[in-house]
């Protein structure tokens, strides 16, 4: 892991549709100085009001992230977060033309590539690293996040579901150089058909597709192209994680155990987190704890 902060060299960006409001989207990814974290703008918006990727900027959990302040939110952010964490890039500012991140192809491949064309450059200061030092554990009924100290980051994630193709799926992986772009990145979001209806009469999933969604009926894929991973569901639900763990603000050391958690539970897993000093502390890239 790189021990300086890092920005991207130059602006890049993208336009799309948002998942759920089924809205055009356009998304505009600029460098920014050091110690300023990723920040959203709504550009559509007088005042251009900014909400920082933050734990305490998070208003809502339900099917996607939504961060909000002063009344102003922006949805579905985490593919773009996990692409940003995942690169290693601390510091950037997102600006957006309207209250959703583009979902793209359901994936955080489109921006994961945007960024690497970006480049990413090396700033003049240091990151503070999030340690592990105690385990800590949330339950709700059966769905589980437990962390536990580790040397490096590394995630176990465990989901299932009542579908033939999805009874259990599992991955470990270490989020070293490479991992994220390589085994992560592309793996797309995914729903099933009798859920569609529902979701779209309460307003969700308005701009769901075969083009930005794996989709299932009761026996299989729909899908022509089939699954880009053979357990593509799972990597999708370490992704999603992964952009969640970025509103901490800071790498993180330490190795998470997962089972079949969603975005809620991972907030509130990260909540308990930042409250319980003594499982963790920050410290220098030196070295010294701070």
């Amino acid at each position: 892991m790189c021990n300086r902060q890092q920005t991207i060299k130059r602006e890049v960006g993208c336009t799309g549709v948002g998942l759920h409001t089924g809205l055009p989207a356009t998304v505009l990814i600029k460098p920014s100085p050091v110690n300023t974290g990723i920040r959203f703008a709504r550009m559509d918006l007088p005042q251009r009001p900014i909400i920082e990727a933050r734990l305490a900027n998070v208003v809502n959990t339900n099917l996607a992230t939504t961060l909000g302040k002063d009344g102003v939110t922006v949805s579905t952010v985490e593919h773009l977060l996990a692409a940003l964490y995942g690169l290693g890039i601390d510091n950037a500012l997102v600006e957006l033309d309207g209250a959703e991140v583009p979902v793209m192809d359901g994936s955080a491949a489109h921006f994961t590539s945007l960024l690497k064309d970006a480049g990413i450059e090396l700033q003049d200061e240091y990151r503070d690293l999030m340690v592990i030092k105690k385990p800590l554990s949330v339950w709700d009924q059966e769905k589980g996040i437990s962390v536990y100290p580790d040397t490096e980051l590394k995630i176990t994630y465990a989901i299932g579901f009542n579908h033939p193709l999805l009874r259990h799926q599992s991955l470990s992986v270490c989020l070293n150089d490479g991992t994220f772009e390589r085994e992560i990145s592309k793996a797309r979001t995914f729903g099933f058909l009798e859920d569609v209806e529902a979701l779209r009469k309460k307003g969700y999933a308005l701009g769901g597709s075969l083009d930005n969604a794996v989709v299932l009926d009761r026996f299989e894929i729909l899908n022509e192209d089939g699954l880009r991973y053979p357990d593509e569901f799972v990597r999708h639900k370490v992704l999603d994680f992964i952009g969640d763990l970025a509103l901490l603000g800071m790498p993180i050391i330490g190795r998470f155990v997962i089972h079949k958690s969603g975005h809620t539970l991972n907030h509130k897993m990260l909540r308990n987190l930042l409250a319980s000093t003594i499982c963790w502390t920050s410290l220098h890239p030196k070295g010294h704890s701070i």
